[in-house]
C-alpha cells in the first residue's frame, strides 16, 4: 500500500515521524507533500532525515515557501522542490492520505 501524508500545518512532527516509521515497519510506502504552513517542518532535522528512508518519497510546494519566507537552504536534494502538481501525484498514486 502506498500511504500519502499531505502536510498543510507545522504542529504534528511528532505524529508525522510516528506514521511514517509505523507504516515503513509495516512494508507500506509513504509519500510526503508539504505545503501552507507545514513547509516550515522542512528546517526540522528530524523531518529532513525522511528523505533517505527507503520507501519514502518527499517533496514540497515551491510557492508555499516564498509566501512563508522559508528558506530552501540545507533541505536535501532527495526532497523535491515541486508544485502542487506533486500534490495530484500524491493523491493519484497514494492508496490512502491523510492530512496533517
Amino acid at each position: 500500500m502506498k500511504l500519502g501524508i499531505l502536510v498543510n500545518t507545522d504542529k504534528n512532527l511528532a505524529h508525522i515521524l510516528g506514521i511514517t516509521k509505523a507504516a515503513i515497519d509495516k512494508g507500506h510506502e509513504v509519500i510526503i507533500f508539504n505545503m501552507d504552513d507545514g513547509t516550515r517542518l522542512l528546517s526540522e532535522p528530524a523531518f529532513r532525515t525522511l528523505c533517505s528512508t527507503k520507501s519514502v518519497s518527499m517533496s514540497f510546494c515551491d510557492h508555499s515557501t516564498h509566501v512563508l519566507n522559508v528558506s530552501k537552504e540545507g533541505i536535501p536534494d532527495e526532497i523535491v522542490c515541486g508544485s502542487q502538481y506533486n500534490n495530484a501525484v500524491m493523491n493519484h498514486d497514494a492508496d490512502k492520505v491523510i492530512v496533517l
